[in-house]
């Protein structure tokens, strides 16, 4: 009975969004011109359960660079409508389109010369009349026992909101720069940030032999660093090979001299490599399709300039 019940929630929910869809028009259209010519704010209000939902879509819209904030209705009534200004519009929701303390706000919204986009399921109603573009959620029955909560007509809203912010953030050509840019916290925007070179060890982190050092000589180089690999260079400063735990394990049981070999004969010729000025993500991708633990990284002229290993990943959140 209980998923029987929420099979059904859905349905109604994902059938009000497909109606949605198919209505959008050209007062859609109508709406995202005028976000577009805003000066100031997109200020978003609703009260109760279209309040809630209208505090994401203002989050939506400054997530997407578009300056926004939410705005109660009933605190604007004492006194916060002075955060209102001639230069802003405001996306009012609600759902009859007859709620009182949205209404209520109508006629000193006209007098600062704010434009009003209505989001209601009653185009006609009063909010819907006096909105200088009015947009049509309407929905045939709420998701809740006896239509009495707002479930499917908020999710409309919801819905609606999002298109309005996507639309608007993609005709002022908004891209994925930008979105890192507002975003330097959490995964997400240390994806589109974080390069090869911030999280690389050099230095004495960074071991570096050469084609004709001993595997011995080697491992004392790596251990000394606390890597997991060494990066081989051969006679002109160039990235020959990468050296790591597995090359040693691969050879050491049927070769006892291993340790006086010299490096070149042992080591992973032509290893996978970045360049500097790569996402760090990219190094991510490599190493998850080729099952590798660490990269080298290497400068314009083809030299190790420095080694990224999963782990340094792990810690920078990426994985």
């Amino acid at each position: 009975m209980v998923l029987k019940r929420a099979k059904k929630v859905l349905q109604i929910e994902r059938d009000a969004i497909g109606r949605l869809g198919r209505r959008l028009d050209g007062r859609f259209e109508k709406a995202v011109d005028l976000l577009g010519k805003c000066l100031g704010r997109v200020v978003v209000t609703g009260m109760g359960k279209p309040g809630i939902i209208g505090q994401k879509i203002s989050a939506t819209f400054s997530s997407l660079g578009i300056p926004s904030l939410w705005l109660h209705p009933a605190e604007a009534a004492h006194g916060d409508l002075g955060r209102v200004t001639g230069q802003d519009v405001v996306i009012a929701l609600s759902h009859s389109g007859e709620t009182d303390e949205i209404l209520h706000l109508l006629p000193v919204l006209k007098r600062i010369g704010a434009k009003l986009i209505a989001v209601t399921g009653n185009p006609h109603s009063r909010l819907g009349a006096q909105a200088d573009v009015s947009l049509d959620t309407f929905v045939k029955n709420e998701a809740s026992p006896w239509g009495l909560v707002p479930t499917a007509s908020t999710t409309a809203m919801l819905a609606l909101g999002d298109a309005l912010a996507v639309a608007l953030s993609e005709k002022r050509g908004f891209t994925s720069k930008d979105f890192a840019a507002l975003h330097p916290g959490g995964s997400l925007g240390k994806r589109l940030t974080l390069r090869v070179e911030d999280l690389m060890r050099k230095g004495p982190a960074n071991p570096i032999v050469k084609e004709t050092d001993t595997v011995q000589k080697v491992l004392l180089a790596i251990t000394r660093a606390r890597a997991g690999s060494a990066s081989v260079m051969n006679s002109r400063g160039k990235l020959a090979g990468i050296f790591t735990d597995g090359d040693l394990r691969r050879h050491i049981e049927g070769d006892p001299q291993i340790l006086r070999r010299k490096v070149s004969q042992v080591m992973t010729k032509n290893p996978k490599r970045l360049p500097m000025g790569h996402l760090a993500v990219e190094a991510l991708k490599l190493m998850r399709a080729y099952r590798i633990d660490e990269i080298p990284i290497v400068d314009s002229r083809g030299r190790p300039a420095g080694l990224l290993d999963i782990q340094d990943l792990l810690k920078a959140g990426l994985v």
